[in-house]
């Protein structure tokens, strides 16, 4: 009878887990802290209200030098932006006062920021025609090639749907709104076209990309549902857009970060196994069980992810509020305060500090979750949360082994990120072909934001080179980590 209650107390207790987590994902806020958009969104109403004020009260006083200042101090303007002078001289050149004569003793200058709208302009290009008197043969200069056979797009143009639609998440059905408003009537099949264009010439730097960066030894792989269109059954399918991410500025290591992305129908474990083919090193990973099968190989070696881990026993600790969970996240919380202390520094220097600092807690923390796990019902959640992080200990345990290994994924899940927005605006991709152009697309502008290059500027001037015969054996110049020491701009 014993053993009845237990079953039945341990079965009610996880269906009112689950039903508290509903709860929560439905009403509550499903991240483990308030997302920074949100909270900023609160916070532009409060801002403008402050700055209603501050102008209706134009007359307050400075605050003293010597005064402490109560907001953060304004940064200055950036100095590669474009200065436009206006001279405000004295209205006469005599004293006000005394009606004497002036002369300059100096001047003052402010500076103010100032927005020039985009403008679209017709670029018409003139090949004059020349006739020799002698034999009559008509000499004149070559067309130009055209990024768009025959399209009216430049590469400058092309670059900005593309940064637009791929990084700014504006569909292009806006984007023919938008441009209707400056006087420019497009049809959104016309800016499909272009972007379908535009990606033929930049497959082959994507196919660059992605050798480069699976030739890496350090790689955090994860993946993320596209909707795709499937016409024939009159819905949408699930494809799958698998990333690989290099970072290596936590260990000051010598390859620069960046963010491979490829297209993939399904989620079936060959995929991976596909894509790491040759791949031999380190691979910090999630608990997707189709990962499993390339530790098989011997010559991959996975890490598991902490952040994943805390997040079992944080959902438990929200939805319960157990002692047990708590306690979890406070030690995990010991894990990542010795990260933050050692992150940038060389790799013997953090794996000194991790077995000093990080092992001990290690080691109890096992020997802790060993010892509750039998007196927790077995089908609870928090029993869920420590059998997963005890089944994978083995790859939790990796940082304390290498220190160019990380705590957890979030390399790649902030390059996760972006297609998550992506995907709530454009809601699904037209075709298999479309998941294509968007892994292509968005490995080039996140790999951009990774070594701060500014997209746009970046596509903008790749175009044209591709477009004037950039040589295909040189590939490499046009990587935007190579790009960026010949044009930096600001990201």
């Amino acid at each position: 009878m014993a053993d009845v209650v237990e079953r039945r107390d341990g079965e009610i207790e996880r269906l009112r887990t689950i039903i508290r987590q509903l709860q929560r994902a439905q009403f509550g806020r499903r991240s483990e802290r308030l997302d920074a958009d949100q909270l900023a969104l609160g916070l532009e109403d409060l801002e403008a209200d402050i700055g209603r004020v501050a102008e209706r009260d134009p007359e307050t006083p400075p605050p003293a030098d010597d005064a402490p200042r109560a907001g953060p101090r304004r940064k200055p303007l950036p100095a590669h932006l474009p200065r436009v002078e206006r001279m405000l001289d004295a209205p006469s050149a005599q004293c006000p006062c005394c009606g004497g004569g002036l002369h300059a003793i100096g001047e003052s200058v402010s500076e103010q920021l100032d927005w020039v709208p985009a403008q679209l302009r017709v670029l018409r290009i003139v090949r004059p025609k020349f006739a020799c008197r002698t034999c009559t043969k008509v000499v004149q200069a070559p067309a130009p090639e055209r990024p768009i056979a025959g399209g009216l797009a430049t590469p400058a143009l092309l670059a900005h749907v593309l940064v637009s639609k791929y990084a700014d998440h504006t569909p292009l059905y806006r984007q023919a709104q938008i441009l209707a408003r400056h006087g420019m009537d497009l049809e959104r099949s016309t800016l499909a076209g272009w972007v379908g264009g535009a990606c033929w010439w930049l497959e082959a730097l994507h196919a660059r990309l992605h050798r480069d960066v699976l030739a890496s030894d350090h790689l955090f792989a994860d993946d993320t549902p596209v909707p795709v269109l499937d016409p024939g059954r009159g819905r949408t399918k699930t494809g799958r857009l698998w990333v690989y991410a290099r970072d290596q500025r936590g260990w000051s290591g010598p390859a620069p970060p960046a963010a491979l992305y490829v297209f993939a129908p399904d989620r079936k474990a060959e995929r991976p196994i596909a894509h790491l083919e040759r791949f031999k090193g380190v691979l910090h990973v999630d608990g997707y069980a189709g990962f499993e099968r390339l530790a098989g190989r011997g010559e991959v070696t996975l890490a598991a992810c902490w952040a994943h881990t805390r997040r079992k026993f944080y959902e438990v600790a929200e939805a319960a509020n157990t002692p047990v969970a708590h306690k979890a996240l406070r030690r995990i919380a010991g894990l990542y305060a010795v990260e933050t202390e050692v992150r940038g520094r060389s790799p013997p220097q953090r794996l000194a500090a991790r077995r000093s600092l990080s092992r001990p807690i290690i080691d109890a923390m096992k020997l802790w979750l060993e010892a509750e796990l039998p007196l927790l019902p077995g089908r609870g959640k928090l029993a869920e949360a420590i059998r997963y992080a005890l089944a994978r200990w083995p790859a939790l345990c990796r940082f304390l082994d290498d220190g160019r290994i990380e705590l957890d994924t979030n390399p790649v899940e902030r390059a996760i990120r972006p297609v998550a927005l992506g995907r709530k605006n454009h809601l699904f991709a037209g075709s298999d072909g479309g998941g294509e152009r968007w892994a292509i697309v968005c490995s080039l502008i996140e790999t951009c934001k990774l070594n701060g290059v500014e997209p746009y500027a970046y596509l903008r001037d790749v175009l044209t080179r591709m477009v004037e015969g950039h040589p295909a054996n040189r590939l490499d110049e046009l990587l935007p980590w190579a790009w960026k020491s010949e044009h930096h701009v600001k990201a």
